[in-house]
């Protein structure tokens, strides 16, 4: 994948540069993210980036209008609706523990990322403008890293 701009990054670093390429959607790289591993897949060659650690990354587009569906984000068709945005991200576990809170502006692909424990269940909650939306989170094998569902209200 080095022909990508990715060669020496670690997969960690692949994803973030990945979610945060200000280019248009769709990138010519295709990049899911699951619990332990990034697929890359560019049509020509294929490679899985393990994940490891006991960090989950969590992407969420919130929106207002229009979302679209999906599980595993995908770093390189993945857009939503508010790119270039200032929100509020909030994540709070099931036990009531603040892991993120903190201002951020959404990636060019309207997704604001953060990266949370693994095996834990909770809360996202984005604020704009004086609008809220919260989605309940889950980050175990089973869990979607990218969230779509959280309308602005």
């Amino acid at each position: 994948m080095s022909a990508h701009g990715l060669a020496g990054k670690s997969p960690r670093e692949v994803v973030e540069a990945l979610d945060q390429d200000p280019s248009a959607r769709p990138l010519p790289l295709r990049a899911s993210v699951r619990y332990d591993e990034v697929m890359l897949d560019d049509g020509t060659t294929q490679a899985s980036l393990p994940l490891g650690g006991d960090e989950f990354y969590l992407s969420v587009a919130p929106y207002e209008n229009g979302t679209h569906d999906c599980y595993f984000h995908n770093l390189g068709t993945c857009q939503g609706e508010l790119a270039q945005t200032d929100v509020h991200i909030t994540v709070v576990s099931e036990d009531g523990t603040t892991l993120v809170d903190k201002e951020a502006t959404t990636y060019a692909n309207g997704f604001v990322a953060v990266w949370i424990p693994k095996d834990i269940k909770g809360t996202v909650t984005v604020t704009k403008d004086g609008r809220t939306g919260e989605v309940a989170f889950s980050s175990d094998k089973e869990g979607a890293t990218c969230v779509t569902t959280l309308q602005m209200v």
